[in-house]
């Protein structure tokens, strides 16, 4: 089996080029065949590089839209299809879902999407997302099927009609585990919190280091991780809080699992999500959760059980949060081996990887093309 995975951003390596990059692997790893068309170039086409994975730069690929761009795109797309012969095109993300499902029909390859978050409700104004919903509705029709990383997206999908539901899947996103000295020690005082984002919208950095400026009587430290184009505004706001000290800039890590395991509870503040990464790999860790109730994160932290959920935006709730995690080591231990239970039993790698691969072979049987399993087991653990 060989599966051409498209996705837009080469510049910024986000969850979504994580998934790719590790199924891609995962199938090379199986003895089947992988290749990744990736917008320009930059952060995130080092990492393929990094992993041996074979891509394709596709020169005219990406975010903003520029009709004459994107026209250029799909045949730079067309073309690198015919080249590949794949049997199966993974679309990932609006741009290269859009393009990459118009492209596949031209060369007669079945197309699977993922959004990894839909470019509609309210992550975007309510005339763009009125377009964008159209826009979808259109391209549905070009994908064998559309996958969504939680039960939260497939319900915008279906509220806004973009597809019949047999036609949208929900296979929830997994991560690799990790040995058990990676593991968290949350009861370690005075506690370190951790958030691994992007410094630019829809993460909510802001109200966090808000709520925190009013958590300085008691003992705490603060690491951000990742890079991006607001990091030196939330430099400044730190300082004019007086929480200098007190957060850690890591910027963009490679060994965030080190760094997870360094920590005592996880944050991540968010005005709208699809089905977080970084959140799974702090409940791998066996970290307490606090997050915002965005997206499908409730689908995968229990509020008081793993960790706390408080509505997006609410400085107040987030404080009474963070000062319970804070004050209570005993408080954190247990959400955190909750948490690392619930990651085990629902959200590894193994089983996301298990399903993804199921659908495609599924797809394949579809279309006719017989496909033979190996001895290798890609069954759900």
């Amino acid at each position: 089996m060989h599966v051409a995975f498209l996705i837009t951003r080469g510049d910024a390596l986000g969850g979504a080029t994580v998934h790719v990059r590790d199924m891609s692997r995962h199938l090379l790893e199986s003895g089947d065949r992988a290749t990744v068309l990736i917008g320009g170039s930059g952060e995130a086409v080092d990492e393929l590089a990094r992993n041996g994975i074979p891509y394709r730069s596709i020169k005219h690929l990406e975010r903003r839209i520029d009709p004459i761009r994107d026209c250029f795109a799909i045949v730079e797309i067309v073309r690198a299809l015919r080249e590949l012969g794949p049997d199966i095109v993974s679309t990932h993300t609006a741009k290269a879902g859009w393009l990459g499902r118009v492209a596949s029909r031209l060369v007669g390859v079945p197309a699977l999407f993922t959004p990894h978050g839909w470019a509609i409700s309210d992550r975007i104004s309510r005339a763009s997302g009125r377009i964008f919903a159209v826009a979808e509705r259109l391209a549905a029709p070009l994908a064998t099927a559309i996958i969504n990383v939680c039960e939260a997206e497939r319900e915008i999908a279906q509220r806004h009609h973009i597809a019949p539901s047999p036609k949208l899947p929900v296979i929830h996103n997994g991560v690799r585990d990790v040995p058990s000295s990676l593991w968290a020690d949350p009861r370690r005082q005075p506690p370190r919190l951790a958030m691994v984002a992007r410094f630019e919208e829809p993460k909510d950095h802001a109200t966090l280091l808000q709520s925190l400026a009013t958590l300085q009587s008691s003992e705490w430290e603060l690491e951000l991780i990742g890079g991006g184009p607001k990091e030196s505004d939330m430099r400044s706001l730190a300082e004019q809080l007086g929480l200098g000290r007190r957060v850690h800039f890591t910027g963009q890590a490679a060994n965030v699992a080190e760094r997870l395991a360094e920590a005592q509870a996880f944050v991540l503040t968010s005005r709208s999500e699809g089905f977080p990464r970084s959140i799974l790999e702090a409940m791998r860790a066996g970290l307490p959760v606090v997050a915002s109730r965005v997206g499908g994160i409730a689908e995968a932290v229990r509020h008081r059980e793993t960790g706390f959920i408080v509505p997006p935006n609410d400085g107040a709730r987030l404080t009474a949060a963070l000062r319970r995690v804070i004050a209570e080591p005993d408080l954190r231990l247990r959400l955190g081996r909750a948490g690392r239970r619930r990651y085990e039993l629902n959200f590894t790698f193994e089983r996301m990887s298990a399903k993804t691969i199921a659908l495609y072979e599924e797809v394949l049987r579809r279309t006719g093309k017989a496909y033979v399993r190996r001895e290798t087991s890609y069954g759900v653990n």
